[in-house]
């Protein structure tokens, strides 16, 4: 089960798409250079362990973000909004100044700089637990997965537990990047070590988030879950907005307060990270795939595509057929 590049996207309800794992073996991991693909907003009923392995991230956690350097690492609880970039703003929706709300305007930078790696690991609770009825479930997994205050807890190796918690996750990790028989076994001692450490160190939050967040948090999937399934089509806030049944004025509320940036820029980047995939990937016209990803201009789609990667969606295939970096 060698690791792979992450492609977060959503299903019918908002949920992250991407199968991790398989049924019998419900763990994933994944290597994902930050700077050339930066994970969009997604969430997902697994839970997430992750090491920054090269330079700095930003994780957003619902509406609070993280920085995590190198060799340091997070887990992200079941359920929970997220999304990560590099540090130097590479995957990070701007909101400065004078930019508009129309889905035409605003910019995405992205400057040379050194790779962003990130090592995941995305298990199902079920993979330690065994089963709903037994003991590692209820005394465990649920109260944790359940806590809906305890988004996620962040290993900065300030204490020794911490330490003890990369290791864990590296483990997962590299037993699953270099399989040797029996390496199943490895992969689920190490996660459900990793599950210890955070029910003895790490308790539970004495209150839940407030009702206000979780229902704004339900609503943002909805609103995600409709641009997933309609990017490519002409998209209004007011439309996003009927999605999830609110006002537009509510709707770049809560796009501002968790995202940082009004829809338009998440539709925005989300239609380059789309062409960009399809730029790696495949073998389709420029114009084409621009096309597919609700550019219908084929010259607006190379300005906005070299506006957000630094090249032009020619350049980019070409770099990425080499193997070059970006």
């Amino acid at each position: 089960m060698a690791p792979k590049t992450c492609d977060a996207c959503a299903d019918e309800r908002g949920r992250e798409r991407v199968r991790h794992g398989t049924a019998l073996f419900p763990v994933a991991c994944y290597d994902t250079d930050l700077r050339q693909d930066p994970v969009s907003w997604h969430w997902h009923t697994e839970l997430e362990a992750a090491v920054v392995k090269q330079g700095v991230a930003v994780f957003a956690v619902g509406q609070e973000r993280f920085t995590v350097r190198q060799g340091e690492g997070i887990l992200i609880n079941s359920g929970v909004l997220h999304a990560v970039w590099s540090a130097d703003g590479n995957g990070e929706l701007q909101t400065g100044g004078a930019q508009s709300d129309d889905l035409q305007g605003g910019a995405l930078q992205e400057g040379s700089a050194p790779s962003v790696r990130l090592w995941s690991a995305v298990f199902h609770a079920r993979l330690v637990a065994g089963g709903f009825d037994s003991v590692f479930w209820q005394k465990y997994l649920q109260p944790l997965t359940a806590d809906s205050a305890r988004q996620c807890v962040l290993f900065h190796g300030a204490e020794p537990w911490h330490v003890q918690a990369l290791q864990a996750v590296e483990t997962v990790w590299e037993s699953c990047a270099r399989p040797a028989p029996g390496y199943e076994f490895e992969v689920r001692e190490a996660l459900s070590r990793l599950t210890l450490l955070l029910c003895r160190h790490h308790a539970p939050a004495q209150k839940s988030l407030p009702e206000r967040s979780l229902r704004e948090e339900e609503r943002l999937k909805q609103m995600l879950r409709f641009i997933e399934k309609n990017y490519a089509a002409e998209l209004t806030a007011a439309q996003i907005a009927q999605s999830a049944r609110i006002s537009e004025s509510e709707c770049l509320r809560c796009f501002r307060r968790t995202i940082g940036a009004p829809p338009s820029q998440y539709v925005k980047q989300l239609r380059v990270q789309k062409a960009a995939q399809l730029l790696a990937a495949t073998g389709q016209g420029i114009a084409e795939i621009g096309a597919l990803c609700g550019f219908q201009d084929a010259s607006y789609f190379t300005k906005t595509f070299r506006e957000a990667k630094g090249c032009t969606p020619s350049e980019f295939r070409r770099m990425n057929r080499e193997g070059g970096a970006q």
